[in-house]
Formats: C-alpha cells, sequence, structure tokens
C-alpha cells in the first residue's frame, strides 16, 4: 500500500511495542520513517531492518537532544511522540529524581518536538501524542505523578491545536488502555484486574493503537484536533 507515499514521517520513541507497531504501520503504508530509541539498539536495528525505516539514538529525557532529532529529521508531514515512562509508588516514598525525569519525557519532550516540528512542517500537516486513558480515570494509589504527565497532553493538545489551526495542522493525543506489550503482557499478573474494570475484557493489540494512529495522520481527519481518542475497552466509560 502507498497511502502515505512521499510522507516523511518521525516516531519519537518507536522501538518496541506501540512505538514500533506505528512505525510499521506508516513503512508499510509507503512513508519514509525515521524512529528514536535510546535503550534497546537490538530491537531498534531489527525494526529498522525489516521495516526500512531509519533508527537514531536520541534520549527524551534531554531537550536538546530531542530538538535536534527533529530538526535532523527534515520536513516533517507527520510527528508521533511516543517515547513515555512509567513511574509508580507511593508519591512520598519515590525518588524525585525519577520524577522530574518522568516529567521531562512525558511532558517537557513532546512539547519540544511539537513547536520544533511545526516550524519546518507544511500546512496540513500532523502531529499526534501518544497519551493514556490513565488521564482519565487513575485505577490505582501510586499513579499520580504519571496519570498527570498523561493529562498534561490534553491541555497542550487543545493549546497547541490553536495555535497551529491556522495552517490546518491538527494536533491530537491518542490514549491506550491496557496494551499488550512487553511491559504490559496480555497474561501478565495484573491482568484480571484491569479487564475487571474493562467493558471489552481483554488487552487491546498494538497494532490497533497504530490504526487510530494512521487515521489521525490521514487525509480523513482533517477536522479531529484538540482531541483525546481514548482507546482502552471502556475502561474509562
Amino acid at each position: 500500500m502507498t497511502y502515505f507515499a512521499d510522507k516523511n514521517v518521525l516516531v519519537v520513541g518507536g522501538s518496541r511495542g506501540i512505538g514500533a507497531a506505528i512505525v510499521r504501520r506508516f513503512a508499510s503504508d509507503g512513508a519514509a520513517v525515521t524512529f528514536s530509541y535510546v535503550g534497546s539498539e537490538q530491537a531498534a536495528g531489527k525494526l529498522a531492518s525489516n521495516s526500512g525505516s531509519r533508527m537514531v539514538k536520541a534520549d527524551s529525557s534531554n531537550r536538546n537532544e530531542v530538538i535536534d532529532l527533529v530538526k535532523n529529521a527534515g520536513p516533517l508531514d507527520i510527528l508521533v511522540v511516543n517515547a513515555g515512562v512509567v513511574v509508580y509508588g507511593a508519591p512520598a516514598e519515590l525518588d524525585p529524581d525519577d520524577i522530574d525525569r518522568l516529567f521531562r519525557i512525558n511532558v517537557h519532550a513532546p512539547y519540544h518536538a511539537a513547536v520544533e516540528a511545526s516550524r519546518r512542517m507544511p500546512d496540513g500537516g500532523r502531529i499526534i501524542l501518544i497519551g493514556s486513558s490513565g488521564a482519565e480515570r487513575v485505577p490505582m494509589a501510586g499513579g499520580a505523578a504519571y496519570s498527570a504527565s498523561k493529562a498534561a497532553l490534553r491541555g497542550m493538545a487543545r493549546g497547541l491545536a490553536r495555535d497551529f489551526g491556522s495552517r490546518g495542522i491538527t494536533v491530537n493525543v491518542v490514549q491506550p488502555g491496557p496494551t499488550d506489550t512487553d511491559m504490559n503482557p496480555a497474561d501478565g499478573p495484573f491482568k484480571d484486574m484491569m479487564h475487571d474494570a474493562m467493558a471489552i475484557k481483554r488487552h487491546a493489540r498494538v497494532d490497533e493503537i497504530a490504526s487510530m494512529v494512521s487515521y489521525l495522520a490521514g487525509p480523513d481527519s482533517g477536522m479531529i484536533t484538540g482531541a483525546a481518542q481514548t482507546i482502552d475497552g471502556g475502561a474509562s466509560a
């Protein structure tokens, strides 16, 4: 398929899980795809080889590396920011440095990447931030910082949608719930607790998340902006 032929796509955080599925989807639809990784070099190399995409090492906790990544990717038609970290635990016991790093990766990096992309993105471009259904509902104790970081993306998307709207650039958030990845396997120890809260009692597949991203990046979604699309099997219904 050549649905995204001649489109230049950057996926920030694309070596594994949801990010890798997004890379594969765009590459299979004809886009020229670059993705970043930081710690999973072997997985990144395999993905790049199999999909024909380009891998670049960049630490999303480092603002300058994020900005340089976007600059060096060239004029982007589509930016997807997927990089994120999870820190759970009693707030009074968590390392403040870990919390600061979480906000640098989950909030600062998407903002700086989106702003830098807008400087060289053609009219009608697409910016998609990968959030979490944790922005809608905090299902257990210990998730305050993580949920706050993902809720921040909703306000960010609304604001940037206003800022970039005159150029037809859309900015949206995709909010997955439990999704079958290495970090949260469908047969993991917490699956029953997660599924109990869901109307559709299973983990999402990574390709289901990638399909939503593909739709928001495509020509049929030009009037969707500043929105959050939740894919959580009804957990936050």
